[in-house]
C-alpha cells in the first residue's frame, strides 16, 4: 500500500516538477526542455486538484475550498514580491496587472464556467445568495480600494498611493479578508455550503459522492503537503517558462503586459479545474467559494505583502487601473450582483461572464 502510494503519479509528478524547477531556475532553457517543463506543469496542476479534493474530503466545506485558494495565493504572492524586488523599474505595475488579471479570471472565468456547467447539468445552477453575495461585496470593496482609488488620489502624480495611503489600504485589505474568513468558517458557515434545487442546505457530504469514506488523517496530511509542493511547482514552472512566453508574445506583436495574463491563467489552473469538477457534481456553491475566495485572497494578501516589500523597492508602485480596466471591473461587479442576487442562474449568466473574460483577454492583447 505504501509502495503504491509512493509510486502514484499524483505523488511523483509534483516531486519531479519541483526537482526540475530547482535545476532550471534562473537559466535559459532550450526548446525541448521548455516542452518538458510545460508537461510537468500540466501534471502538477492535475496533481494539485487531486490533493486539494482529498483535503476537502477530510475537512469538509467551506474549509476545503479555502485551503486551495489560500495556498495558491500565498505562493503566488511570494513570487510577485520576489520578482518586484529583483525586477527593477519594469515591475512597477506587476502587482496591479497580476491582481487585476486574477480578479477577472476568477470572477468571470471560473465563476462563469461553474455556472455554465451547473446549469447544463440541472438546467438551473443553484447556490446560496447570502454567502456568495457577501463574498462578492468583499471582492468589490477590496478591488475598488486597492486598484481604483489610487487612480484618483492627488498625493502622487501617477496612479499610486502615498506611503500612508498604502499602509491604510494594506491594513484594510487584510482586515476585510480575515473578517470574511471568520464569517465563512464561523457562525455563518452554512451560507457557504452547497444547496439543493429547492434551496435547502445539503446534508454533510464532503465529497459530493455521498458514499466514499473520508481519508485518514495521515493521508490528508500527506495530500496537504503534496498540494503545497504541487502549487510551488505550478507557480515556479510558470515563471520558468515565462521567457518563452515573452518571446512568443513579442513574436505575435502583443503587448508585454499580456505575459502577466498568460501566467495568471497558468497559475489559476488548479482552482479552475477544481471548480469545474465541483460544478459537474452539482456543487456549484463550492465552485463559487473557490472563484470568489481566490479573488479575495489575491487582493487581501497581495496588497499587504507589497506594502511591506515597498520598503525595499525603488521607484513608484503603480496600483491604479486605467479607464478600460476600470470599465471592465465595474461591468463585472454589476453583472455579478445581478447573477448572485436570485441564488439561481442559467446558462445565460454563465455565458455572459465568459464573454466578459473574453473581452478582458482580447483588450489585454489589443489595448
Amino acid at each position: 500500500m505504501i509502495r503504491s502510494r509512493l509510486t502514484d503519479w499524483t505523488t511523483v509528478a509534483p516531486l519531479v516538477a519541483v526537482l526540475v524547477l530547482v535545476m532550471t531556475w534562473g537559466r535559459e532553457l532550450p526548446g525541448p526542455l521548455i516542452f518538458v517543463v510545460a508537461a510537468l506543469l500540466a501534471a502538477a496542476v492535475l496533481a494539485a486538484v487531486h490533493h486539494a479534493e482529498v483535503v476537502a474530503h477530510k475537512v469538509g466545506e467551506p474549509y476545503g475550498s479555502l485551503v486551495l485558494a489560500v495556498a495558491v495565493t500565498v505562493i503566488e504572492v511570494g513570487l510577485i514580491v520576489t520578482l518586484m524586488i529583483s525586477g527593477g523599474d519594469k515591475t512597477q505595475a506587476l502587482a496591479r496587472d497580476t491582481v487585476f488579471a486574477a480578479v477577472m479570471i476568477t470572477c468571470n472565468g471560473i465563476l462563469g464556467l461553474s455556472l455554465l456547467l451547473g446549469a447544463l447539468r440541472r438546467q438551473v445552477a443553484v447556490f446560496n445568495p447570502e454567502g456568495t453575495g457577501g463574498a462578492l461585496a468583499t471582492v468589490a470593496t477590496l478591488a475598488t480600494l486597492s486598484m481604483v482609488v489610487p487612480t484618483f488620489t492627488t498625493s502622487r502624480p501617477g496612479p499610486e498611493f502615498s506611503p500612508a495611503q498604502l499602509a491604510f489600504a494594506a491594513v484594510a485589505s487584510l482586515a476585510l479578508y480575515l473578517l470574511f474568513v471568520m464569517v465563512q468558517t464561523g457562525r455563518h458557515r452554512d451560507y457557504f455550503l452547497p444547496v439543493t434545487q429547492e434551496g435547502s442546505i445539503l446534508a454533510e457530504d464532503k465529497t459530493g459522492d455521498g458514499h466514499a469514506e473520508p481519508p485518514s488523517t495521515r493521508t490528508a496530511l500527506a495530500s496537504l503537503a503534496l498540494l503545497v509542493v504541487a502549487l510551488v511547482a505550478v507557480v515556479g514552472d510558470a515563471k520558468t517558462i515565462s521567457p518563452a512566453i515573452e518571446t512568443a508574445v513579442s513574436a505575435a506583436n502583443l503587448p508585454q503586459a499580456f505575459v502577466g495574463v498568460v501566467i495568471a491563467l497558468l497559475v489559476l489552473l488548479p482552482e479552475t479545474l477544481a471548480a469545474a469538477r465541483a460544478a459537474r457534481r452539482d456543487r456549484v456553491q463550492i465552485s463559487l467559494n473557490l472563484a470568489l475566495g481566490s479573488a479575495m485572497a489575491s487582493i487581501g494578501l497581495t496588497i499587504p505583502a507589497i506594502a511591506i516589500a515597498s520598503i525595499w523597492l525603488d521607484g513608484p508602485l503603480m496600483l491604479g487601473l486605467g479607464g478600460t480596466q476600470m470599465t471592465l471591473l465595474a461591468l463585472t461587479a454589476v453583472t455579478a450582483v445581478l447573477t448572485v442576487v436570485p441564488g439561481r442562474a442559467t446558462v445565460l449568466q454563465g455565458g455572459v461572464h465568459l464573454v466578459l473574460l473574453a473581452a478582458f483577454v482580447f483588450l489585454a492583447a489589443s489595448p
